[in-house]
């Protein structure tokens, strides 16, 4: 109970040990997320929770520490509510469902908790996060692609030359070596007669070339050319 009691105290201490315990929690939920091929993965959930962790010290640092007459909880209410305006501006959907801009709207959101604290005098905590933050959007992405073994989705247009020949050209697509996740027909956008179009959703590893893969889809017989959709 001492070390629990000494926990909950407000030192220098305790906020290095809440800024840590933050970025576990976070890159514990982050990892899971990314072995399920979610756009928000790792490095995401940590600045999330970081920033999360130090709006509430901040309330705290404003009560306890400058005596001020306020609810601890006022200012992270705020940050809470704002989060979605912030974040939505550097978000970018690419084709249908490739999301990128995630790392950064978390990264914007916890400078945004970072210099709430800097302004009101919590320059310790401040100086924590800001090497953690770091720390965690320049050396965590490597770490994050060996140990989740990210997965890509590539979003090709494949535009085939007869369409009598649709059953074989997907049969050549659903290769053993990717995953196939999505094939729609669609009208050929060359607007070439007896020609029709495949939207597909592959899921290669991160050891396979993405390039190599759309020349050897390209390469088939039946397929006039494959492309990237963006």
């Amino acid at each position: 109970m001492q070390i629990v009691d000494y926990l909950r105290e407000f030192n220098e201490i305790t906020m290095l040990i809440r800024l840590l315990l933050a970025f576990l929690f976070g890159g514990l939920i982050g990892m899971e997320r990314g072995k399920r091929g979610r756009a928000a993965g790792m490095r995401t959930h940590i600045l999330v929770c970081l920033g999360s962790a130090m709006t509430v010290m901040t309330g705290l640092f404003a009560v306890e520490m400058l005596k001020i007459n306020s609810d601890p909880l006022r200012i992270g209410a705020q940050v809470i509510s704002g989060i979605g305006f912030l974040g939505v501006g550097t978000i970018l959907v690419t084709g249908r469902t490739h999301v990128k801009g995630l790392t950064t709207a978390a990264g914007l959101w916890t400078t945004a908790a970072i210099g709430l604290a800097t302004g009101i005098g919590f320059y310790e905590a401040a100086i924590l996060c800001t090497v953690i933050s770091v720390l965690t959007i320049v050396f965590l992405n490597k770490f994050e692609n060996a140990v989740v073994g990210k997965n890509r989705n590539i979003e090709l247009y494949i535009e085939i030359n007869d369409v009598d020949k649709v059953n074989e050209v997907v049969d050549e697509i659903c290769n053993p070596k990717y995953k196939i996740t999505k094939i729609d027909i669609t009208p050929a956008r060359s607007g070439i007669i007896n020609c029709l179009g495949i939207e597909a959703m592959i899921q290669i590893t991160k050891k396979m070339d993405k390039k190599q893969v759309i020349k050897e889809i390209a390469a088939i017989t039946e397929v006039s050319f494959a492309i990237e959709s963006v």
